[in-house]
């Protein structure tokens, strides 16, 4: 099937920006399924001649992204997120009315083939759950009447924009977030009226590469993105002279559930995220770079193509950046549905045009990374930490914080509290004030049963430790993690088994399927919870629960069985009372009380 003259123009486009043509893959086969609808035969045929791969390749791909399709979806693709923060503000009833409301169920579509629906995992919407996507059009905050009149907005062809809220409050120090109220804050003229391109400037001329790693580690930053390694220190174990190019790669493939902050740094100050990469090319004397989008949040890749092209326009990407000798090129890719890509060797494979199968390492991808050259990857608040690190001193940046972990962080609060939002806090805010004054206090006024303070990979807190500063040492020593700084607030009328099995069965969804103890562990795992809470649990199954997740502990290539088996084995031990009411055929105990929650008038 020959492409389209706009078809054609992307691919060439893509072709030019990688050194090997199979990194292309996955860009165009999004690209066609845009403007086809979903992937035929013909068009897989086509893309594997033009690329000089088998159709098995390609098929291969395809089968393991989620937001790749061989079968036609509906005009408008409804997709609803379920996930844990959705789930907790009714994501899941949401879910049964659009069912009910449409007449179809999951992967369906309409007779008129204007709605297909579909039940998707974590969407990058927590902050304002629950939430859904209209194809790439995000909504938030969406109702069963809010969806009603989506619905009837779409029949008459007008979709109206929907853009996410951000309260605010008193106690954020906005240092990453400073520009978002500004008008025209994604514009590069807004970014250099209010600091932008400063710290490069200052890298590139005043600054050796070796001072600006000394800097990042003076001033305590570590790495935003999960595990809080530090960040010089990281940029520090790229060798200073390779035989092969160096790659600087940002990890914006934002998919751990609670999580949706990297999305509002792209959205509302791309160029500061185009400063950090830069700073970092500087850095270990790297000349390409890549933004690695999540698929969910393509509607972002104008918004970052718009800010790349005006920075070329200006002379702070190309060649001879601000007439010092410096050259660095960057672009964007987008990923297609797959939380594995988060794992930086996956992510590498991914944009490579493969599978998302983590790699064996060491060797480590400073390294051996991307294209098999020495790779710096971070994720997006990293980077954009970076500009206002080498612009204002690391020891102003440090003290914004507590002891080894220096600067602010930005939190996503979620789930039961009435101010749900993506707040920028100093490292080390106790936790218990980030629920009552931060956001607002416990929705309708109940008791706070149990705390995610990282994501849903991390273990849950309970109630007693509410007091902790949240930084890495601290919620590290109270059992936990903190993680992509995700912090999902349950209530009383929580059920803990009901929040185990949603968690498991995204872990068992997103499992890449490489290693026997994840694979089949989560598999088991989420099988033997849909029982339990089902009712038909054995005592014996408590236990049984708690095991089969400690045998996944450090038995898989990358971090994903750890994810999954932690929270699990918590809410076990900490909730033990709660599976046992479940046994004996008993319904669950919270389904009763637990009523769709409702944002609280501001």
């Amino acid at each position: 099937m020959p492409f389209t003259p706009l078809l054609e123009a992307k691919f060439q486009t893509l072709l030019g920006r990688y050194p090997i043509t199979r990194s292309a893959l996955i860009p165009i086969l999004l690209y066609a399924q845009d403007e086809q609808g979903h992937l035929c035969k013909e068009t897989i045929a086509e893309i594997a001649r033009r690329l000089d791969l088998s159709v098995l390749e390609v098929e291969e791909v395809i089968s393991y992204y989620s937001m790749l399709r061989k079968q036609p979806a509906g005009r408008y693709n409804l997709q609803i997120c379920t996930n844990i923060s959705c789930l907790l503000r009714g994501g899941d009833k949401l879910w049964e009315h659009a069912q009910a409301k449409l007449g179809i169920a999951n992967k369906e579509t309409t007779s008129d083939g204007l709605f297909s629906l579909q039940e998707v995992e974590c969407i990058g919407a927590c902050a304002w759950a629950p939430g859904l996507q209209v194809n790439y059009d995000f909504h938030h905050d969406v109702t069963p009447d809010r969806f009603d009149r989506l619905l009837e907005t779409l029949r008459a062809g007008a979709v109206p924009p929907d853009v996410p809220a951000l309260p605010g409050s008193e106690h954020e120090v906005k240092v990453l977030t400073k520009r978002f109220h500004l008008p025209n804050s994604a514009s590069i003229d807004t970014y250099l009226a209010n600091d932008g391109y400063r710290a490069l400037e200052k890298a590139l001329k005043q600054m050796t590469p070796e001072a600006i790693i000394e800097e990042l580690k003076a001033a305590n930053l570590r790495g935003r993105g999960g595990a809080g390694f530090p960040t010089g220190m990281k940029w520090s174990f790229v060798p200073k002279q390779s035989a092969k190019p160096k790659y600087i790669v940002c990890n914006a493939d934002e998919s751990e559930p609670g999580t949706c902050k990297d999305r509002l740094l792209m959205e509302k100050d791309p160029h500061q995220l185009i400063e950090g990469i830069l700073l970092a090319g500087v850095a270990v004397n790297a000349h390409h770079g890549y933004i690695y989008v999540r698929g969910e949040y393509r509607y972002l890749l104008e918004i970052l193509d718009r800010a790349i092209t005006e920075a070329y326009t200006r002379g702070y990407l190309g060649k001879n950046i601000l007439g010092t000798g410096f050259d660095f090129d960057l672009c964007t890719h987008t990923g297609a549905g797959a939380y594995e890509c988060g794992e930086e060797s996956a992510l590498l494979e991914s944009l490579e045009g493969k599978r998302g199968i983590p790699r064996i390492r060491p060797p480590f991808p400073a390294v051996v990374g991307l294209y098999g050259g020495p790779t710096v990857l971070n994720n997006v608040e990293t980077f954009c930490a970076v500009p206002a690190i080498i612009r204002e001193g690391a020891l102003w940046f440090a003290n914004l914080g507590t002891t080894r972990n220096g600067g602010t962080r930005l939190f996503v609060l979620s789930g039961h509290v009435n101010r749900p939002g993506v707040y920028e806090l100093p490292m080390g805010f106790p936790l218990r004030r980030m629920i009552e004054e931060v956001g607002g206090g416990m929705l309708g006024g109940k008791k706070c049963k149990a705390v995610i303070p990282g994501g849903s990979s991390t273990p849950v807190l309970t109630p007693d430790a509410l007091d902790t500063p949240m930084d890495f040492d601290s919620v590290a020593k109270a059992g936990s993690m903190l993680g992509s700084g995700a912090v999902i607030v349950m209530h009383e009328d929580t059920c803990m088994v009901k929040v185990a099995l949603r968690i498991m069965q995204f872990y068992a969804h997103e499992s890449c399927g490489w290693c026997i103890p994840c694979r089949e562990g989560t598999s088991w795992l989420k099988k033997t919870l849909t029982r339990f809470h089902s009712g038909a649990g054995r005592s014996e199954d408590i236990q049984l629960i708690e095991e089969l997740a400690k045998s996944m502990l450090g038995r898989s290539f990358c971090p994903l069985g750890d994810a999954a088996a932690m929270p699990t084995i918590s809410i076990v031990q900490k909730f033990r009372q709660e599976f046992e009411a479940h046994l004996d055929g008993k319904p669950c105990p919270f389904e009763h009380r637990a009523e769709p929650a409702t944002v609280a008038p501001a």
